[in-house]
C-alpha cells in the first residue's frame, strides 16, 4: 500500500468542515483532530460535519485517550461517525496528557491504554463485555451494522511502542522527526513484531512528524519551536524513563518533566519555549524550504513508515478559527511541492 500523508488540526466551529474540504483538495489522505476538552473544541461533533464536506479523506482523533471518556462512549461515538462517513474513521488514541492534566488527574498508564484499546475493539466488533458484573454491548448495532473501527495507537516510550504493536491496527510514533529517533522507534516496533510473530504487513507503522515548510528557514524554525517543545515534553512526561533517550533530547526532556508550561500547552506563549534552542528545533523537527523538507522526509520514509501525520505551525496565534485556517494555508507549500515527490 502507498504511503498515507495526514495533517493534525484542532477542531474549530465554523472552520472545521470547510477546512477539511480544503485539506482533501490539497491531496492529504487523513485529517486528525485532538481530543483535549479544555484546550480545543470537541472533535467528534466537528468531525461529523467534516464527513459532509469530504468524500475520500479519512478522519479521526489525534488523539483521544482512556481517561476522559468511558470506552463504551468512545466506541459509540466512533461507530456513529463510521456509519456517517462510510467507513473512513481512524481512532487515534494515546495515554492522555493535556486532557488529563487540565482536569487534575493523571494520564493513563500503558496498561490502561492497552485494556481500553482491547475493549474498544471488542465493542466495535459487536461483542458483549463484562463491566463489573454487567453484560455490556452496543445494542443499536443490531439494526445498523457498522464496520469495526481502525485503532491507531500513538506511542513515545519503548513500553508503549511494544504494547501498541500488540494491539493496534496502526501505530504512530510521537518521537520527533530526527532520523535517529524514528530509527530507534522503528527498530523497537520491528523487534516486538519478531518477538510475537505478528506479520509486518498486518499493521501500519507511521509517525507524527514535526514539519514546517517555508521558504524562510529561520521563520520555519520559529514556527516549529512550539511543536518541538511539545513533543519533547511527551518524551519527558512525569515519571517517564529517560535512559533510552539520546543526550540532546534527554537533557531537554528532563527539564520538561518539571518546567513544562502546561497552561500554555500547544501555544507559542509557553514559558518553557525559551529552553528550546534553534539547533534543537532544526534537529528534532523538519523546518525549511521544500528541498530540505523533501530530503529530510525522504530519509524517514526510507525507514519503512507507512504513514506520516504533519504537526505543523501557524503564523496566527489567535483567535482559534483563523489560527487553524492559517496553519492549513501554511501547509499548502508542503502539499504542493513536497508530497507529490513521494506519490
Amino acid at each position: 500500500m502507498s504511503t498515507e500523508f495526514g495533517i493534525v488540526m484542532e477542531a474549530s466551529p465554523g472552520y472545521t468542515a470547510r477546512l477539511a474540504g480544503d485539506i482533501e483538495a490539497m491531496g492529504f489522505d487523513v485529517l486528525l483532530c485532538p481530543d483535549t476538552q479544555n484546550l480545543s473544541p470537541d472533535p467528534f461533533s466537528q468531525l461529523a460535519l467534516a464527513t459532509q464536506t469530504t468524500r475520500r479523506l479519512r478522519l479521526g482523533t489525534g488523539v483521544t485517550n482512556p481517561v476522559t471518556r468511558d470506552v463504551a462512549v468512545t466506541a459509540c461515538a466512533f461507530s456513529t461517525l463510521q456509519a456517517e462517513s462510510g467507513g473512513r474513521m481512524i481512532c487515534g488514541i494515546g495515554r492522555g496528557d493535556s486532557s488529563a492534566a487540565h482536569i487534575g488527574v493523571r494520564n493513563g498508564t500503558t496498561s490502561q491504554l492497552r485494556s481500553f484499546v482491547e475493549r474498544l475493539k471488542a465493542y466495535t466488533r459487536g461483542e458483549t463485555l463484562d463491566r463489573d458484573g454487567t453484560a455490556s454491548r452496543i445494542r443499536w448495532y443490531e439494526s445498523l451494522p457498522v464496520e469495526p473501527i481502525v485503532v491507531d495507537v500513538a506511542c513515545t516510550g519503548p513500553q508503549t511502542i511494544r504494547m501498541a504493536v500488540d494491539v493496534g491496527d496502526r501505530i504512530s510514533f510521537a518521537v520527533g522527526s530526527a532520523p535517529e529517533r524514528i530509527r530507534w522507534a522503528m527498530d523497537t516496533a520491528l523487534a516486538r513484531l519478531a518477538e510475537t510473530g505478528r506479520p509486518r504487513d498486518s499493521i501500519r507503522i507511521g509517525a507524527y512528524v514535526n514539519l514546517v515548510c517555508d521558504p524562510d528557514e529561520q521563520r520555519a524554525i520559529q514556527l516549529g519551536r512550539m511543536i518541538s517543545g511539545m513533543v519533547a515534553h511527551f518524551a519527558g512526561m512525569k515519571d517517564a524513563p529517560l535512559d533510552h533517550l539520546p543526550p540532546r533530547l534527554k537533557d531537554l526532556a528532563a527539564k520538561m518533566q518539571t518546567g513544562y508550561d502546561m497552561k500554555h500547552h500547544a501555544q507559542e506563549q509557553g514559558s518553557h519555549l525559551s529552553t528550546v534552542p534553534d539547533d534543537f528545533v532544526d534537529w528534532f523537527s523538519i523546518c525549511g524550504p521544500p528541498s530540505k523538507c523533501r530530503d529530510r522526509l525522504g530519509e524517514l520514509l526510507a525507514m519503512g513508515l507507512d504513514h506520516v501525520y504533519q504537526l505543523g505551525g501557524s503564523p496566527v496565534a489567535h483567535p482559534h478559527g483563523p489560527r487553524q485556517e492559517a496553519m492549513v494555508r501554511q501547509a499548502a507549500l508542503y502539499a504542493n511541492e513536497v508530497l507529490p515527490h513521494f506519490r
